[in-house]
């Protein structure tokens, strides 16, 4: 219960609206399982009457459309509640609430004679949440979220490109939303490539003029993996542009710790575990090491296990990294080298006490 408490206050100090709904929803079935049904309903009553969102689909029913390919091209979602957790370091965090803070005043900004577009670039590996900063960033100011569509956007005849993306500008247009751009760098790339044809350099052009006459009552949020393909000018556009990178130790923990809370387990409280799983999953994405703790725990669901174990985590980094030979003697060594005792070997993966054994002195032997 304390630790849902901490975080309610951390939320509200970082402005952080979902973590305070996250965890007030945590500190609702914990009254709840402790028959205090009162307390339990006043907190639940709080929550409701505080989530609520200005945004509507009203004027965003019809959506714009290819010619060519009748796809849509873009898909329009209302903010809601999530139990998705996000976890950066704190220089990040502050850029995404100054960010939001500067849009929230943004009227307080015009009267003192300070510019901003609210246009927000994001850039970095894959899988390192963007796309859901862009999800939570529409829930913290309760805009919709209009995601424009790479597969109908891009058209086949590339004339048809630039009149889609004034389609989608249009369409945000028609109220306050949050309008994201995936994949941006497929629109935004460098003018002067020598591989690309005259066309496509005017799909950049449609793009800045879209960018540039945007309605300043809504916030443009892009994203890429591959920011050194940009136009030069692209950045220009943008008031806040964050790098999200590899998490950093303490960010590891925390999402391995956040996870792993699926069920219970051998390990959170094993200062020594915790610090193997940081280093070994270093390098990794916050939904890299999400997809291998989701997948531990299934294994272990599905094996009728009602803990998490250590060794089965350490298992699937094994699987992960390619650079193991796939076999009973490299795994096997793998456990124990990083941590898994004999006996938890024979236990959890069901190999012979004596197998065990004799992978692990002859690898003894052969170091030696």
């Amino acid at each position: 219960m304390y630790d849902d408490l901490f975080k309610i206050i951390e939320g509200g100090i970082t402005n952080n609206r979902q973590k305070v709904i996250n965890y007030s929803a945590k500190l609702v079935d914990y009254y709840e399982e402790n028959s205090q049904q009162n307390v339990a309903k006043k907190i639940r009553k709080i929550i409701q009457e505080n989530n609520t969102h200005v945004a509507s689909l009203d004027s965003l029913s019809s959506k714009p459309f290819d010619s060519d390919s009748k796809l849509d091209i873009v898909d329009v979602t209302v903010p809601k509640e999530s139990s998705e957790v996000l976890i950066f370091n704190s220089l990040i965090e502050n850029e995404v609430r100054d960010f939001i803070l500067s849009y929230e005043k943004k009227d307080e900004l015009i009267t003192l004679g300070i510019e901003s577009n609210n246009h927000l670039l994001l850039h970095g590996p894959p899988g390192t949440g963007k796309t859901s900063l862009a999800r939570f960033i529409s829930l913290q100011v309760g805009l919709p979220l209009v995601t424009a569509r790479l597969d109908g956007l891009v058209s086949s005849m590339l004339g048809s490109t630039s009149k889609n993306i004034r389609k989608v500008f249009d369409f945000a247009s028609r109220q306050p939303c949050v309008l994201f751009l995936d994949e941006f760098d497929v629109l935004a790339k460098i003018r002067d490539d020598k591989n690309e044809l005259g066309e496509l350099k005017r799909v950049v052009n449609s793009l800045l003029q879209n960018m540039d006459s945007f309605d300043d009552k809504s916030i443009l949020i892009a994203a890429t993996n591959h920011s050194q393909l940009l136009d030069e000018a692209v950045w220009r556009r943008f008031d806040k542009i964050i790098m999200l990178s590899a998490p950093g130790a303490n960010e590891r923990e925390e999402i391995i710790l956040e996870y792993s809370d699926v069920l219970p387990n051998d390990f959170s409280m094993d200062k020594k575990k915790i610090n193997r799983l940081v280093s070994l999953m270093e390098g990794y994405s916050p939904s890299t090491i999400k997809s291998i703790i989701n997948t531990s725990a299934k294994k272990s669901i599905v094996n009728s296990q009602s803990e998490l174990k250590y060794a089965q985590i350490i298992y699937e980094l094994f699987m992960k990294n390619s650079s193991y030979e796939a076999s009973n003697d490299s795994l096997i060594k793998y456990l124990n080298e990083n941590g898994v005792s004999q006996k938890e070997i024979s236990n959890v993966f069901r190999f012979p006490n004596r197998q065990v054994r004799n992978i692990l002195k002859k690898g003894v032997g052969e170091n030696e």
